[in-house]
């Protein structure tokens, strides 16, 4: 674990002309990230399930900047057919895009199926950005210092891809299929390194995890234990959503940074603390593993990346 001597969203460089993308952003990470980029002269973009929250707290940006450039666009990452819309209206509006923060997430609902028939976790979590950064990768080629950063999660490294039941059909639990989302989300981020070192592309491939941040996800958790366990027993423990988002916004921001990295909390347990570079898990960094998600994902979503050259070296 190397630290990064108490890096802080102060640390920021002038991000005035860049684009950025950030799913989620309406609340908790997202919109800690959002809101750090904005200060500091970035156009964001607020990718959004709800229109009206994501005014909400584009609005409170504004409050606090009254200069800040901001878009809200709505965006159903469990559905791929609001992905694209989304991507369309996107590359309808920006000739290039700089970085792209795969931030949103849903966590241990009950066994729920996406509007194309994925379990909601693995679609909204997983499917949904592969989808969104396959279809969006031209523009990001095209940027300055152009970065994608996939949020994933302490809980990866408990995860386990299940390549035969990706659905739950046979046996479903909340948490679970929630850490096989964040493996999932680790393997991808991990894999679209390589592939587009391998392509020689501009574009870096980053990973991000927040440690134990104290926002929404699990406290609006349809599961009554996983509210009460994150949301009361433990929420005394979590830093906040504005700590959290800063392994997210070094591997957005930082200078030097190197594709393939994976930044998290540098405290004990990964759990609170500045951004340190951190280990993916075994399981994410496996190049079989990699190759057959990859091939999966594009199969559910039906999106091809132009970064095909030596991917399977």
């Amino acid at each position: 674990m190397t630290e990064t001597q108490q890096w802080t969203a102060e640390h920021i460089p002038d991000q005035t002309g860049r684009v950025y993308v950030v799913t989620g952003a309406s609340s908790g990470l997202g919109l800690a990230t959002a809101r750090a980029v904005a200060h500091r002269g970035g156009h964001v973009i607020l990718a959004v399930r709800d229109e009206t929250k994501g005014r909400a707290a584009a609005a409170e940006i504004a409050t606090g900047h009254p200069g800040a450039r901001l878009d809200v666009r709505r965006i159903d990452l469990a559905d791929l057919d609001s992905v694209r819309a989304f991507a369309e209206g996107v590359r309808a509006e920006h000739e290039r895009l700089d970085v792209l923060v795969n931030n949103a997430g849903v966590m241990a609902p009950p066994r729920t199926l996406s509007a194309q028939g994925h379990e909601l976790q693995f679609a909204a979590n997983h499917l949904g950005h592969f989808a969104l950064t396959g279809l969006l990768l031209d523009r990001l080629a095209t940027g300055d210092d152009p970065r994608v950063v996939t949020v994933s999660s302490l809980k990866h490294r408990k995860g386990r891809l299940r390549f035969d039941d990706l659905t739950g059909e046979r046996g479903y639990a909340p948490m679970p299929f929630y850490d096989q989302s964040k493996l999932a989300n680790a393997v991808f981020g991990h894999e679209l390194h390589r592939r587009l070192t391998a392509a020689g592309s501009p574009v870096r491939s980053l990973l991000a995890h927040p440690g134990y941040a104290a926002t929404n996800l699990p406290t609006e958790a349809p599961v009554p234990l996983v509210r009460l366990m994150f949301g009361r027993v433990l929420k005394p423990l979590a830093q906040s959503p504005e700590r959290g988002a800063l392994p997210q916004l070094y591997a957005a921001t930082a200078p030097g940074v190197e594709g393939g990295q994976f930044f998290g909390p540098g405290g004990p347990g990964e759990l609170r603390g500045a951004p340190a570079l951190v280990r993916l898990s075994p399981g994410a960094t496996d190049a079989g593993t990699g190759r057959r998600l990859w091939e999966v994902s594009e199969r559910l979503t039906d999106v091809r990346y132009d970064v095909e050259v030596g991917a399977a070296e």
